[in-house]
């Protein structure tokens, strides 16, 4: 068994990118720039703005935060992403999800320029995406297919099964999965809360793929031998035994699974860190696209 260390691989993506920016910044050029707009005061999402926001920084990228009350209202938001979208200094930048109840999300993931969409929501690059174009891939998809490359996972031909079908990324991850080229060319399942023989399914995979967010939903007895297992769940189970009076954990019994997996990735350690790396990719990305059209 080996594990798909998530942690490892984005510094390692990371160091790629700030010997990037350190190139264009010895050739002059505007180095990218990633926006962040964060809605309310959600524990969770604060943690992980903050370490975006970290990250830029680590890599030389400019980062703005722009931190909006709980009250905001959805015309406040869109103007607020209007100014972004105008904004020739920033080259891309994502509104944290998930937004208050008085936002449609909907509404203002269409409202993000597709040439700004680094979170790849939008259903421009999603239609882009599902038709193997150039594109922003969203984040969480695009690390697991990093991870996957990194570690020389075979895919082709593959059972590839899918549990969850969220837009960012149960969804994305069936389409990459079963598109020409690797990774991907595997045949792909994507199963969910209505599907029948959950467990039938699963135990015939090559490959798991669980975002699911249910903590310790993948037993060992439900994944066969040698199965590469990656976990995007990520859970807080409150703990009073701990300091934090929390624990994280995934979808995966990882100390069962682990058993019988071929490669498989940790919670934390895994596809977390792999997101943001990712989004840091799409960014320079971006930069380069809007280099280019300059």
């Amino acid at each position: 068994m080996e594990i798909l260390d998530g942690k490892k691989v984005s510094n390692d993506i990371k160091s790629e990118i700030a010997a990037e920016v350190a190139k264009m910044k010895e050739r002059g050029e505007k180095v990218p720039h990633l926006a962040a707009i964060i809605v309310g005061n959600d524990g969770a999402s604060l943690t992980y703005v903050g370490s975006k926001v970290r990250s830029c920084e680590r890599v030389g990228f400019e980062s703005t935060l722009v931190k909006m009350p709980s009250t905001t209202s959805e015309q406040e938001l869109l103007k607020k992403i209007n100014e972004l979208n105008e904004d020739s200094n920033i080259d891309g930048f994502i509104v944290q999800l998930p937004l208050p109840e008085q936002i449609d999300t909907q509404k203002v993931i269409m409202a993000v320029h597709p040439d700004k969409d680094v979170d790849g929501f939008h259903p421009t690059n999603f239609g882009k995406m599902a038709l193997d174009m150039s594109t922003f891939i969203p984040a969480t998809p695009f690390g697991i297919l990093e991870l996957l490359e990194r570690y020389n996972v075979d895919t082709k031909g593959k059972h590839t099964v899918v549990i969850g079908r969220s837009h960012i990324v149960g969804r994305p991850m069936s389409i990459l999965m079963g598109r020409k080229g690797w990774p991907g060319n595997s045949t792909v399942t994507l199963t969910h809360s209505h599907t029948k023989n959950i467990t039938q399914i699963i135990s015939q995979a090559d490959i798991v793929i669980s975002a699911l967010g249910v903590p310790n939903f993948l037993k060992a007895e439900m994944v066969k031998d040698d199965a590469v297992v990656i976990d995007v769940g990520i859970t807080r189970v409150p703990d009073d035994s701990r300091e934090r009076g929390y624990y994280i954990t995934g979808d995966v019994d990882f100390e069962n699974v682990s058993k019988k997996a071929s490669y498989i990735t940790p919670v934390p350690g895994g596809v977390g860190p792999m997101t943001i790396a990712m989004l840091l990719k799409n960014t320079l990305l971006a930069r380069e696209r809007h280099r280019n059209r300059e």
